[in-house]
């Protein structure tokens, strides 16, 4: 073997409701979660041991990165040495909501599976996915879930469609924590629609929007500014956001769109123009 890579795909959530708090202090979840084409990619080449680059500085290299939280847990698991250099090269932003370190950890423990030849099920690599974060093990699957407990319980489902979206992300990020600490208390703001959406591929919509909205002005304002341009479909923030999810009727309309936000909204902004499902 001279090189592999394996491809991490970002999500979007499609629909996300809070349940409550758990005794053990995560709060019960349901939602549908979906892979997009924004990916990271990591390069996986056979070394005398364990290392880690990434092209993104500011990357935590140490054991703190998720990267490497699932490359011990494969070694303690298997026994395997996994001694590989590692490059981690970033396209998915930090904090938005788009899950890109879930998504880098859920790829190595796939990326060993076939290096080592340990042929182990998704089943197994899931389960040991949940001890690195919440959403890891939906990423193992690569492909449309619905996720519950705390986001730990996985379930692949049929999707048949191909969803064209513009993401829109500010400069800052938000914390997932204190997204979900703010939830019970928070309180939704006047003239901006949290309800349901209803698509032909499902229902969308996101309990975090009304204590993410009430700390973040801006987003709510994004979402507003969205719901009233003629490309979109429907808009709602992803996850615990930062980026807010621009589902388009027609893929073509993208460019103009993105135009239109950078000028009227943020000059600032990330966009990237990309398929869900």
């Amino acid at each position: 073997m001279s090189e592999h890579i394996e491809i991490a795909r970002a999500k979007v959530n499609l629909n996300l409701k809070i349940l409550g708090k758990r005794e053990d202090g995560f709060h019960a979840m349901e939602t549908r979660m979906a892979p997009i084409s924004l990916a990271d990619h990591l390069t996986f080449t056979a070394s005398e041991e364990y290392s880690l680059e990434c092209d993104q500085p500011g990357v935590p290299l140490d054991e703190s990165n998720l990267v490497t939280m699932a490359v011990r847990i494969f070694q303690r698991e298997t026994g395997k040495a996994c001694a590989y250099r590692v490059k981690l090269e970033k396209s998915v932003p930090h904090g938005a909501g788009l899950g890109g370190g879930s998504g880098d950890a859920a790829a190595t423990l796939r990326a060993l599976n076939k290096l080592e030849g340990t042929d182990l099920s998704l089943d197994v690599l899931a389960e040991w996915a949940g001890e690195i974060g919440s959403d890891v093990p939906f990423f193992v699957y690569d492909s449309v879930c619905d996720c519950s407990g705390r986001g730990e319980i996985v379930k692949p489902v049929e999707w048949p469609y191909v969803l064209e979206a513009l993401l829109l992300k500010p400069s800052f990020g938000v914390s997932t924590p204190a997204a979900y600490q703010r939830w019970l208390r928070s309180e939704e703001i006047l003239r901006v629609d949290y309800g349901v959406q209803s698509m032909p591929w499902g229902d969308f919509f996101n309990d975090l929007e009304r204590p993410v909205f009430q700390k973040h002005r801006f987003l709510a304002e994004m979402k507003m500014w969205l719901l009233q341009q003629d490309e979109v479909a429907a808009a709602m923030m992803s996850g615990s956001g930062s980026t807010m999810i621009a589902v388009l009727d027609d893929p073509k309309k993208a460019g103009d769109l993105k135009q239109r936000a950078l000028d009227q909204l943020d000059p600032t902004l990330w966009t990237a123009a990309v398929k869900i499902g």
